[in-house]
Formats: structure tokens, sequence, C-alpha cells
């Protein structure tokens, strides 16, 4: 079940809000979309690299230490893969699809804004394997701490398009990607990493990405012989949560969980909380689309900040806008503090080292976790590995690597 009521809406929220020089082209990538969507050579080709290239189906984890440790076995909590994929996120499933509708739209060259590198890797992954050109803008806040990641998009063969501007992060990163797309539109295609922007986007990146729910909702039904009582995911923009709660959003009884970036806290703004309650959230237009955007005083757009550059938005999803307003999702928000003592107690009791993103969803379930009932299923999405985190996460700690 979409909750998308009319033509680029979700409720009240989305839209198409973009200059004339930008409306061809999406009115372009709307018609594109539909036609590829239904057509079977295309769709197929698509499904033969998520199997063979992307390793979809990805795994459904019992953590059954973690559990152990936090309820003492009254709960079960599972983990839903997705750090499984190649390039280590979620982010590939979308990137792959948007680089054949590009091939499909007979465009060379892709263009796409990244924050903790990991769509941006997955953009630059896709480009090669098809053999586009790439450019990835990039804030050069995020650069500085996702080296790692900036080093992976050269060695694909990528453009890593500085961006000194504003903030200097996610934000700023599309400002200067859009700006590139204005110009460069006949040959190229702006693969849009998370449900934002102006329409279609928001709905094709929820489209790519719900295969993550349909895996998970048939998994669990195997794992647990029903459906979890409540599902988690970190939100930044919102792909990662939109992809799993697509396919639940219809089962009242199962509780949808967003967790934001809570930075410093929320007393000032060294956050990027927009929908937990706050004074400087409100709604407004961001980058195509309307939702609820962090503002300042003035009604400009705030900076944000988080431990995680993927988290660091000033946005989110309309989609997520109208799960909140109408309250279909619940969200509520995990600091830095909280989401790096998540990130070591998984990698503690679990073996895995989960991205900075997922470890704000861990430690939504580590304060839950004496409130869940006996008998309670709970399954966290854990968008991404965290391989590219051990940095800031040793610099948040006093470490040097």
């Amino acid at each position: 079940m979409s909750t998308k009521t009319k033509k680029g809406r979700f409720g009240r929220f989305g839209g198409m809000f973009a200059p004339e020089t930008l409306m061809p082209a999406l009115w372009e990538a709307e018609e594109a979309y539909e036609r590829f969507r239904g057509d079977a050579h295309w769709q197929t080709e698509y499904q033969r690299l998520l199997e063979t290239y992307n390793g979809r189906p990805t795994s459904l984890y019992e953590a059954v230490n973690l559990g152990m440790r936090l309820t003492g076995g009254r709960a079960r909590i599972f983990l839903k893969r997705e750090d499984l994929n190649h390039t280590g996120a979620h982010k590939i499933t979308n990137a792959l699809g948007q680089a054949l509708l590009a091939r499909f739209m007979g465009k060379e060259r892709l263009i796409a804004e990244t924050g903790a590198g990991q769509h941006g890797v997955a953009t630059a992954t896709a480009a090669a394997l098809l053999g586009m050109s790439c450019d990835i803008f990039m804030g050069t806040v995020d650069m500085e701490r996702q080296k790692p990641n900036v080093f992976r998009m050269n060695l694909l063969g990528a453009n890593v398009v500085p961006v000194d501007s504003g903030g200097k992060t996610l934000k700023d990163a599309v400002n200067e990607a859009l700006r590139d797309w204005t110009k460069t539109v006949k040959n190229t295609h702006y693969a849009f990493g998370s449900v934002l922007g102006p329409h279609p986007f928001p709905f094709i990146v929820r489209d790519f990405q719900s295969i993550i729910g349909k895996e998970c909702r048939a998994q669990i039904k195997k794992a647990a012989g029903r459906l979890p009582d409540e599902v988690v995911a970190c939100v930044g923009g919102g792909s990662n949560a939109i992809g799993i709660f697509s396919a639940f959003i219809k089962d009242k009884n199962v509780k949808l969980t967003g967790v934001e970036a809570g930075g410093k806290g929320l007393r000032g703004n060294k956050h990027a909380v927009r929908l937990t309650p706050s004074p400087y959230a409100k709604p407004g237009v961001l980058h195509g689309s309307y939702s609820y955007v962090l503002q300042d005083k003035s009604g400009q757009i705030a900076d944000t900040h988080s431990v995680s550059a993927g988290l660091d938005y000033s946005g989110i999803g309309p989609e997520h806008a109208h799960l909140f307003e109408s309250g279909r999702a619940a969200y509520t928000y995990a600091t830095d503090t909280e989401a790096v003592a998540a990130f070591k107690m998984l990698c503690e009791a679990e073996g895995i080292i989960p991205a900075l993103e997922s470890s704000h969803a861990v430690a939504y379930v580590i304060k839950q976790a004496p409130k869940l009932a006996d008998g309670s299923i709970i399954v966290v999405n854990l968008s991404g590995r965290g391989d590219k985190d051990i940095d800031s996460v040793a610099k948040f700690l006093g470490e040097s690597i």
C-alpha cells in the first residue's frame, strides 16, 4: 500500500516545487519511469542484478545475544541485514535501479549527492558497471569525516565534487547537484539517494527500496510465525525507513518507529530532528518538496549536526511527514552519545559493526528494551555497515587509529 494520495503527494506533503528550467527534466523522468517499471526486459535485468550483483535477498538475523543482554530473552530482536548488500548499505538497490533508468532514457552521465558516502559509492559502482560517467557532490565536512568512501568513489572512476558552501554537508551537496542537473539534463540523470526532492523522486526511490519491506515481511513470518510488534529504522532523508515500513503500513498492529539524529541534544540547534517536537522544525519547501524542515528564527534553512553524516540533513522525505501527521508512524531520536554506545554494544554482542546511522535505531531499542512485553518481536533495519565510520567513532571516543 502506498500512502501517495494524488500525483506527487503524500497527504498534503510532497509536490513538484522546481524552477521552470527543471520541469521538463522532472516530467521526462516521471514519464520514463512509468514506462521503465512496466517494461519486462528492463525489469528482468534489474532483478538479475539485484540477485547476482547486489546480493539480494539480504538476511533477517535474530540477534539472540543482544536480546539476552537487553531483555534476558523475554523479547526477540531481529536485524534486517542491509549491511550485507554489495557496497555495504541499502543504497545500492536504488542506485542500480536509477542507473538502469538512466540507460533506459538514453542518458550517459549520472550525478548524485551524498552525505555518509554510501549513496555516492553505490552510484559510482552502478556507473562503473554500466559504463557511465559519474560526478558525486559532497560537502567538505562530510568528505573529511568519510575519507574512506571518498577514496572508494575515486577508485570506482567517479569524480567527487567538493561543496564548500553553507554547512558543507548533505543539504549543500543537494543544492549543487540540482544546479548541475539544470545545466546538463540533456545527457545527465540525477540519481537521488533518498525519498526526497521533487516528484517523481520520492516515489521512484520508495519503489526501488520497497524490496526491503517485502523481503522482511516474508522472512519474519517464516522465522517467528507472525508479524513483528514493531519495526524500527533510522531516518535521515528516510529511504531505508520507507523501504522497510512500506510492507507494514496496512498492518495497524505493527508499530512503525523512525529514529532521527539527536546530535548533541535538542537544547540548541546541534541536531537533525525534524519530526520529534522541536521549535526549529516546521513545514516548508526544501529541494523541491513540501515537508518538515529545520528552520532558523528568520525562516531560513538551518544547518544541522550529527555524528552520522547520513542523518545530517535539514529536511525529511514527504512520506515520513505524512506518516507522522497521520499518526501511522512514530518518530523519536537518539543522541550522538547514545548512537556511539549502541555502535559499541552491537559490535561486542553480535560481532556486527553497524553504520552510525543504523546505530541510532539500535540505540532506540536499547532504551526501549526494559519496556518490552514478554514475547515481543522487534525488527531493526540495519541499513549499513560501519567500516566507513571507524575513524569518526575513534575520534568521538578520543582514540586514534
